[in-house]
C-alpha cells in the first residue's frame, strides 16, 4: 500500500479527484495505482502502477493525471512503474466500500480466491443482498480483473473484483 508520505499533501486532493475510467466510483488513490507523487520546482512527478500489465486504462489515467495537474498549475510528469506489481491489497477500504455500493463485490482475502485451484467453491457475498448463496458464472466479467457471479437468493448477477496478490 502506498503510504500517505509517498504522496505530497498538496497533490493528494488533486489525485483523489481523478476517477478510474473503468469504475468511476473509485479514485485512482482508492484503486491504489498511485505509487508516489512529489513536487519539485512546479514539476509534479507521479508514479503509477497498472492493475495488470496489459491494463488498457493506464493511458487514460496518465492523461487524466497530466490534465488535472496542469489545471492546478503544475508541469506534470507521469511514470509507469511495473515493479512491484499492483495488488488488491493497495486498494483503500474506502475504495472497497465504494465498489460494494456500486454493485461490484470487492476483493476478498487471498486464500478465498485460491480455493478455485483446489476445486473448492469460492464464497463471494452478493453486493446487493449480502447473501453468501452465490455461484461463479464465469472467471471473466466486464474486464479481465473481474469474475461474474450470480446470487441464488436475489437472482442478480454481479461482478467480483478478483483478489490479486
Amino acid at each position: 500500500m502506498t503510504k500517505n508520505s509517498d504522496i505530497q499533501k498538496q497533490l493528494y486532493p488533486i489525485l483523489k479527484s481523478i476517477p478510474d475510467p473503468e469504475i468511476p466510483v473509485l479514485s485512482i488513490i482508492d484503486l491504489g495505482v498511485v505509487r508516489s507523487a512529489k513536487v519539485n520546482n512546479h514539476i509534479a512527478k507521479v508514479k503509477i502502477t497498472p492493475t495488470y500489465s496489459g491494463c488498457p486504462a493506464m493511458d487514460a489515467i496518465g492523461d487524466d493525471i497530466k490534465k488535472a495537474l496542469k489545471e492546478n498549475g503544475f508541469e506534470p510528469e507521469v511514470e509507469l512503474v511495473l515493479s512491484p506489481a499492483w495488488t488488491t491489497d493497495w486498494m483503500t477500504e474506502e475504495g472497497k466500500n465504494a465498489l460494494k455500493k456500486y454493485g461490484i463485490a470487492p476483493p476478498l482475502d487471498a486464500t478465498s480466491d485460491k480455493k478455485a485451484l483446489l476445486g473448492e467453491q469460492q464464497v463471494v457475498p452478493c453486493p446487493q443482498c449480502e447473501s453468501t448463496n452465490t455461484k461463479l458464472v464465469s472467471q471473466f466479467a466486464s474486464t479481465a480483473c473481474k469474475a461474474m457471479f450470480r446470487c441464488q437468493d436475489c437472482d442478480e448477477t454481479f461482478d467480483y473484483f478478483k483478489c490479486l496478490i
